[in-house]
């Protein structure tokens, strides 16, 4: 499996993902740990982060999938919902916690 169907395969069968520098209990930058305390405040207990700081392949080639240059990104029902700035909007408007409480089918 190359690197793009990896990502492709992560993305879907996983409900949420960020990918991340990092680890949510430690991360790497000031950016993803702002988004882990979002989806933290969102309530996303259950979610899949990948360390893109781990594996050099996974942190180019995320950046060609969603054709977005910036880590993190956050992916919801295998949808790029898009990156610090925007994942930070959305939960201030409220547009994030409708989107999280629709993916679970709430």
């Amino acid at each position: 499996m190359n690197v793009q169907e990896n990502i492709r395969n992560q993305v879907t069968t996983n409900s949420v993902v960020l990918y991340m520098k990092g680890t949510p209990q430690f991360p790497q930058c000031g950016f993803s740990g702002a988004t882990v305390q979002i989806l933290k405040a969102c309530g996303v207990q259950d979610y899949t982060a990948v360390n893109v700081l781990a594996d050099p392949e996974i942190r180019d080639g995320i950046k060609a999938y969603a054709n977005w240059p910036t880590i993190p990104q956050l992916y919801i029902n295998g949808e790029f919902v898009g990156g610090a700035d925007i994942v930070r909007e959305m939960y201030e408007q409220g547009e994030l916690q409708k989107l999280i409480d629709s993916s679970a089918g709430r």
